[in-house]
Order: C-alpha cells, then sequence, then structure tokens
C-alpha cells in the first residue's frame, strides 16, 4: 500500500511538473468561471427578489455553482490527456516499469484534485473581491472544496475510463459537449430549487453536480443543515471512490490489449 501511494504521488508530480510549465493554462480555465460569475452575477443580480435562495445577494447563492460547474468542466477532459498518452506511447512505456498500475490512472486524478482546490479557492476568492459574503467561513468554503474536488474526482475519473474504451478524440469531445451543459441546467446553479419546474427539481435530487452545489452553499451559509451537507458529502465520496475503482478495472482491461 505505501508503494502505491508513493508511486502515485511521483505520477502526480509528473503531471504537476507541465502544469507548472504552462502557467498559462492555469488562467485560461479561469476566464469561463469568471464570465459565468460576473457576468451572470450582474445579469440576474435581481432575481433574489423573488425568494428562495437563502441570501439577499445573488452572488452569494452563484460562487458555489460557479466553483462546482469549473470542478465539472475542467475534469471531464481528463480522459484527453490519458488517450494523448496512449497514443504517444507513453502509456505502454510505463506497462513496462513496475509501477503499480493503480498509481498510473490515479496520478492524473490526483493533480486534476489539487487543480480543481486551487481553481476553487481563486474562485472564491474573486467571488469574495466582487462583494460576496461567506457567513460559514472558512469551514464553510473548505468543504465546498472538498465538494468541488470529489466532483471532479469523480468525472476525471471516469473520463479517464472513457478514453481507454473509445481512443477517439472526437467521441470524448462529443460526450462531454453533450453531457456539460444539461447536468449545469438540471441543477440549482442559477436558480433556487424553490423557483424550479417540478421536473427539473426532481432531477436535480439526483444530479452529483447539485449535490456539491447543495453541499457547498449550506455549509457557507450562516444556518448550515450539517445532515444535508454530510450526506451529500457522503454521497459524492462513494460516487468518486466507485469511479476511480471502474478506471482502474478498465484501464486493466486496456493493458490485456497491449
Amino acid at each position: 500500500m505505501s508503494a502505491a501511494v508513493s508511486q502515485t504521488w511521483y505520477m502526480t508530480q509528473r503531471q504537476l511538473m507541465v502544469f507548472a510549465r504552462q502557467p498559462a493554462y492555469a488562467i485560461i480555465t479561469l476566464i469561463q468561471p469568471v464570465i459565468w460569475l460576473f457576468l451572470f452575477g450582474g445579469l440576474f443580480k435581481h432575481v433574489v427578489e423573488l425568494g428562495g435562495f437563502g441570501t439577499g445577494s445573488y452572488l452569494d447563492y452563484l460562487v458555489p455553482g460557479v466553483v462546482v460547474m469549473s470542478a465539472l468542466s475542467s475534469n471531464m477532459w481528463a480522459g484527453m490527456g490519458t488517450l494523448e498518452e496512449i497514443q504517444r506511447g507513453t502509456l505502454d512505456r510505463f506497462l513496462t516499469t513496475p509501477v503499480s498500475r493503480a498509481a498510473l490512472m490515479n496520478g492524473n486524478v490526483v493533480n486534476n484534485g489539487l487543480i480543481t482546490a486551487l481553481q476553487s479557492v481563486v474562485i472564491v476568492l474573486l467571488g469574495l473581491a466582487g462583494g460576496a459574503e461567506y457567513p460559514g467561513g472558512a469551514g464553510g468554503v473548505a468543504i465546498l472544496v472538498l465538494a468541488s474536488v470529489l466532483l471532479g474526482t469523480v468525472f476525471g475519473a471516469l473520463s479517464n475510463a472513457l478514453g481507454m474504451l473509445v481512443r477517439e478524440r472526437e467521441s470524448i469531445i462529443g460526450i462531454n459537449t453533450f453531457l456539460l451543459l444539461p447536468l449545469t441546467f438540471l441543477s440549482s446553479a442559477f436558480m433556487a430549487p424553490s423557483r424550479m419546474p417540478d421536473w427539473i427539481r426532481h432531477v436535480a435530487d439526483v444530479n452529483p453536480l447539485d449535490w456539491a452545489m447543495v453541499a457547498g452553499r449550506s455549509a457557507m451559509s450562516a444556518n448550515p443543515d450539517w445532515g444535508g451537507v454530510l450526506g451529500r458529502t457522503g454521497a459524492l465520496l462513494a460516487l468518486a471512490v466507485a469511479a476511480v475503482w471502474l478506471s482502474i478495472r478498465t484501464f486493466r482491461s486496456y493493458q490485456r490489449s497491449v
């Protein structure tokens, strides 16, 4: 177990070096969240007057949604990196080494989790600079970041598994494009659940994206519902473990095919 952990960290460092050598990438990935945050925050700032948002500021409501959306959109493309390593032959060369097969997959997932945490903190700080308030304090923000990392792990691991299975860029692009907006708009990212049509509210109840948003919003509020926070965070953790297990199993299937 200790060897697998150390090897996973080694593979994570390898991925982090790529990220560090391309600092422009970090800036580019924040452009869309900034647009969502301040464009939609300004456009719909009076919608809270309808009630049901639990806050008098739409920006307060929107920040957790943007954090979670950013985690989703960045991690859904993890499979592209896996596919690139397959096409370069890098992954096949690693198969000739004694490195843990789980580490080969999980290094990518841990790397994405660290980047997601960094992006989440930056978005929270941008919201704070824009006038958002977080009554739940640092603890509430930490839970929001944790929820976004868990959600990112779910979709990052599934994206890796998808890359192993389809091995085509066009398929990954098509599936991600198909899922991103429906998952976002079938959640409470922009609108309070009480203001949604009944069918969207019911779909949101089983949408992992919404679980992360609701857990983060509640933890950052003045009166958190800790039962709901723990329940949704636990469900995300269970999904993350299942997704990582699936990606490892898919990798072993790929290994047998080469």
